[in-house]
């Protein structure tokens, strides 16, 4: 067991981001696809770094069985061929989860239901005794993806997905996920290297996310990964690599400023960076955008999601704040590079800010723009040379 094939499930529009990342934890090259990535010939150890690393990913799935079908049967044949037994024990619970592109079958319960079967029946046939199903909190998760012709099947190496980092532990009303906020990091070029601020910080995540990066913290330190039950975990080599990431831990160059209108937010805000190890990498303060509190630093990153309405007069209330926040970052961000994620595609044009670079991402399903401008002191408009 040496020699597998993964996928990387991610946010739609952070594939290139997670390719990246995955050559900076494990040296490997990845297959971009669509709201995934795929790595070949990967060992269990870069299943571990990977889980425990990535900023970006949502699961790491081990694929465990390919094949063409043409009817729930082929599907269970396919299920059938896998050696279950070997990945895990009778003892444990499972669960099956389905995924669809383009199936011409009637019923994926119906497929589903087969897969479970054939999980069943390997184990009977070799310990004339079944597992559990658990639809709430399985043990180990069975994940399986079908197209117009092939299924897919995936060990889920994760468990919980790996935007749950553990210290999220209060939000607001429309949180990002932590690998989304990630994301959004990385993508606006953010190594810890600079300042940071975020004025419209909310629970906080985007900025514990700008220290994990700038501490060099691994996110899945402080919590446990469905591979831990797998039959053949190496405790020793998981061990090695845990300890690995504790040690390379440093000190945050630059410190972190998030600051939001709601005091109650900004105490979830403080909790949360607490139970992740950072709350003394951020100042936090209760302060509404734009604001007279001038940063230290002389340039920096600043990043944020606004507030976005989705009825349309709330979102012309917030659409009348845009030339204030733009006359702030004129005046008191000039050198820093701004960046605004929001689903209003009217953001730049209000604000009279021309962006060097318009990313599509999405937040859940809907679809939104990273924002990205360089600040620079003097007039909105762009100078005619």
């Amino acid at each position: 067991m040496t020699d597998f094939s993964i996928v990387l499930t991610c946010p739609r529009g952070l594939e290139s981001v997670l390719t990246t990342e995955i050559a900076t934890i494990v040296g490997k090259n990845a297959i971009v696809g669509n709201g995934f990535v795929r790595l070949e010939n990967s060992t269990l150890a870069d299943i571990y770094r990977l889980n425990l690393h990535s900023r970006v990913a949502s699961k790491v799935l081990l694929q465990v069985a390919h094949s063409p079908y043409r009817n729930e049967d082929d599907i269970y044949r396919t299920a059938k061929s896998v050696a279950w037994f070997l990945w895990f024990s009778v003892r444990h619970t499972f669960k099956i989860s389905i995924e669809s592109m383009g199936s011409p079958l009637k019923s994926l319960n119906f497929a589903a239901l087969r897969v479970k079967d054939a999980v069943c029946d390997c184990f009977r046939e070799e310990y004339n005794e079944r597992p559990s199903v658990d639809k709430d909190n399985p043990d180990i998760k069975i994940a399986v993806f079908l197209d117009k012709k092939t299924v897919s099947i995936y060990l889920d190496t994760s468990g919980e997905p790996l935007f749950k980092r553990g210290y999220r532990q209060g939000q607001g009303v429309a949180p990002l996920r932590e690998n989304l906020a990630a994301g959004l990091l990385l993508l606006a070029g953010f190594n810890g290297d600079q300042a940071f601020f975020d004025p419209m910080a909310g629970s906080g995540t985007i900025a514990i996310e700008a220290a994990l990066i700038a501490k060099n913290q691994a996110t899945g330190l402080n919590r446990d990964f469905a591979f831990q039950k797998f039959n053949h975990f190496q405790a020793a080599l998981w061990q090695k690599i845990h300890q690995q990431a504790q040690q390379a831990i440093i000190d945050a160059p630059h410190h972190i400023f998030a600051f939001d209108k709601d005091e109650k937010m900004v105490k979830i805000a403080t909790q949360n960076a607490r139970n992740a190890g950072v709350a003394k990498d951020i100042n936090f303060q209760a302060a509404h955008f734009p604001c007279d509190n001038l940063l230290p630093n002389a340039a920096g990153l600043l990043l944020t999601n606004p507030p976005y309405g989705e009825r349309l007069e709330t979102q012309q209330i917030v659409q009348k704040q845009y030339p204030q926040w733009a006359a702030c970052l004129k005046q008191q961000f000039a050198g820093w590079t701004a960046g605004f994620f929001t689903a209003d595609r009217e953001l730049p044009k209000i604000m009279r800010l021309l962006p060097k670079r318009k990313i599509p991402l999405y937040n859940g399903k809907l679809d939104c723009r990273l924002f990205l401008f360089d600040i620079v002191s003097g007039s909105h408009r762009r100078q005619k040379i």
